[in-house]
């Protein structure tokens, strides 16, 4: 059984970072593509980042070059580092790996 508990979500200010976790259980993340996204409430789940088995990644744009998907295998945890949130990223976020997710994280981006 593979479970994945996303932390690290909260309330920030605009222009400010935040690091969010994603420890998976029960699979390796060397083998396979682990996925962060996020959603609004209303709105489709959006694919944000992605950190495939051979340690490329893939970002959307409304968050290149202010987020960063890395991984520790030595966790079996990816993480999204968030800087220059704006706004308009405020969403829950989830990670999802081989088919599984988990229950994901709120972050707020207010003054």
């Amino acid at each position: 059984q593979v479970q994945l508990v996303e932390s690290g979500g909260g309330l920030v200010q605009p222009g400010g970072s935040l690091k969010l976790s994603c420890v998976v259980s029960g699979r390796s993340i060397r083998f396979g593509t682990v996925d962060w996204y996020r959603q609004v409430l209303g709105d489709q789940r959006e694919l944000i980042a992605s950190i495939r088995m051979d340690g490329s990644t893939n970002y959307a744009d409304p968050v290149k070059g202010r987020f960063t998907i890395s991984r520790e295998f030595a966790k079996n945890t990816v993480y999204l580092q968030m800087e220059g949130l704006k706004p308009e990223d405020t969403a829950v976020y989830f990670c999802s790996f081989v088919g599984y997710w988990g229950q994901g994280t709120s972050v707020t981006v207010s003054s």
